[in-house]
């Protein structure tokens, strides 16, 4: 489990499993573009060119608060379109309390944004009805985050096998399972009371904050911890892999608006490189946290 002090804050790691498939999310990110990047080897690209990636959460234990950040996908899940994610076990929430962490002592949960793989264990089965997990948390959604899901989720889906184009099949497929994250992650937090909607950018304890990094979905944010010299900044998918340090016109086709998830990647790098801040990649492989550093008229991740 990796882990890191910022100023008062200790952020901590916790991986549910590897993540495949960023060749058709990233689709300009073909083995000869990234062999072009030279220090993304032998850490975030595999011996034949692959890209590799990981679903992990982030734990900030701060000013005596336990806060989780994204929380994976989850177990027994049903997510109908990605069989790989669908009524799984891995056995986050079991590793989440081998490494020390007591559920019932977090006192809030923050979401990036409301995709499958970061709302997952915001609830568990209980008795076959999904319950809070964090029982005395609070868990925030951005207010426009939540509102676009919730709409979504409303909407009649369309069968994929009535569509003749493959990407508007995967993307059909895609909305009908994030109706099930939703309806089974997300939904039963509110209906508990858990749930607090904010208006980013905003700061819910001392030392934290969320701040808007629109594009990957309409309400993403990151979330910023410390002050002064000591901060970091957990991307949550305004970056899903390092090659977008580089690249950061490499929008993904999970991008609901790819202009401005790259504007958005652009303004990060700008922001933080040539300082201590520490980025940690919500989906980087380790080691997952670094710093930006000027190179030639791009940046690279200095893990």
């Amino acid at each position: 489990m990796a882990n890191w002090q910022i100023g008062e804050a200790r952020i901590s790691a916790i991986v549910e499993q590897t993540l495949g498939g960023l060749e058709a999310l990233i689709t300009k990110a073909k083995p000869e573009a990234l062999a072009e990047i030279d220090w993304l080897a032998p850490n975030y690209v595999d011996d034949a060119g692959n890209m590799v990636g990981l679903v992990q959460c982030f734990v900030i234990e701060t000013g005596g608060k336990l806060v989780v950040v994204d929380t994976c996908v989850g177990d027994n899940k049903d997510l109908p379109s990605n069989a790989e994610w669908n009524q799984q076990q891995f056995g986050l929430l079991e590793k989440f309390e081998a490494a020390g962490f007591d559920p019932d002592k977090v006192d809030l949960v923050l979401c990036t944004h409301l995709h499958l793989d970061h709302v997952g264990i915001n609830t568990r089965l209980v008795d076959g009805v999904w319950q809070p997990t964090f029982k005395h948390a609070r868990y925030l959604f951005a207010r426009s985050e939540y509102e676009y899901w919730k709409a979504e989720a409303e909407r009649e889906p369309v069968d994929p096998e009535t569509l003749e184009k493959p990407f508007d099949k995967m993307r059909a497929a895609f909305h009908q399972t994030q109706i099930h994250a939703h309806e089974q992650s997300v939904e039963p937090v509110m209906a508990a009371g858990l749930a607090e909607l904010v208006d980013p950018p905003c700061q819910p304890l001392p030392g934290i904050f969320l701040v808007p990094t629109p594009g990957h979905t309409p309400g993403h944010v990151s979330v910023a911890v410390g002050a002064g010299d000591a901060k970091a900044l957990i991307t949550g998918d305004s970056f899903h892999h390092p090659c977008q340090i580089a690249r950061a016109e490499w929008a993904t086709v999970a991008d609901i608006d790819r202009d401005a998830s790259t504007e958005t990647r652009r303004t990060i790098l700008d922001q933080l490189a040539g300082t201590d801040v520490l980025m940690l990649g919500t989906h980087f492989a380790e080691p997952n946290g670094g710093r930006i550093v000027e190179d030639g008229d791009s940046y690279r991740f200095d893990a």
